[in-house]
């Protein structure tokens, strides 16, 4: 079995002259949340998109559960989930129906559908249409969508962006119980750093689209002395070395 579900080596996108991933290599442990934090516009989505396959990379590797991608794709991508930047549904449906949908579409039983609706307590706004759900209910609809089928690998894109606190506490709550509750292992994006704080054990650092900082929370504590992570954070990324 592979120490690692996801490995990236010298991972690289330019636009023109401007390099928005530049040589990131990340090394993702199995069952862990790995926080990858930075900036807007650091390459954090740029990055994601990359290992899902939606923007061809310039130059280096990616592989996902030992297998490389692009070559595997299709193997691969049945055993991933992910919400990258906003949730895609039907307004016009239900929360349920949606999930029929892509249910069907991933060949999943009828009882998942409900048992997933369950496990982000939308169960009770099932048949709701989605145009009526609050941001936070269409943010768990749009994770329950991502984990229907029960991937091995789950990425999402800033999960709690533009939500209010107890939005925020709901969704932090439900990722932090993935690991141990569905035996995934999830990539998880934040420019906050409170918010991976909370959440992962593991993280990476991207300032300017290359990868300053990648280990644990307690090791990056660890090279800072005595002083803050986020002051830790604020000088690596104000000079833009590296720990």
């Amino acid at each position: 079995m592979e120490e690692y579900v996801l490995e990236t080596t010298e991972l690289t996108k330019t636009y023109g002259a401007h390099a928005a991933v530049d040589g990131v290599s990340l090394k993702v442990p199995r069952c862990s949340i790995y926080g990858f934090l930075g900036a807007n516009g650091a390459g954090k989505s740029t990055t994601m998109k990359m290992i899902l396959g939606l923007i061809k990379p310039d130059r280096g590797m990616i592989r996902v559960f030992g297998k490389h991608f692009p070559q595997e794709r299709i193997s691969i991508l049945r055993q991933v989930g992910a919400l990258i930047e906003t949730p895609s549904y039907y307004g016009h449906l239900s929360g349920y129906q949606n999930m029929r949908i892509v249910a069907k579409l991933l060949d999943v039983p009828e009882a998942q559908i409900i048992e997933t609706l369950e496990l982000v307590h939308l169960e009770n706004q099932a048949d709701k249409k989605v145009k009526h759900y609050s941001l936070g209910m269409k943010q768990r609809l749009g994770i329950a969508m991502a984990i229907v089928h029960r991937p091995k690998l789950l990425i999402l894109d800033e999960p709690t962006n533009g939500l209010d606190p107890s939005g925020i506490q709901e969704i932090r709550s439900f990722i932090k119980s993935i690991p141990e509750k569905l035996g995934m292992t999830v990539l998880l994006s934040s420019h906050l750093l409170y918010e991976i704080e909370q959440i992962a054990e593991h993280v990476g650092v991207i300032h300017e689209g290359q990868l300053i900082y990648q280990g644990t929370l307690a090791s990056l504590q660890e090279k800072g002395g005595e002083l803050s992570l986020e002051q830790i954070f604020l000088e690596m990324t104000g000079q833009g070395r590296s720990l």
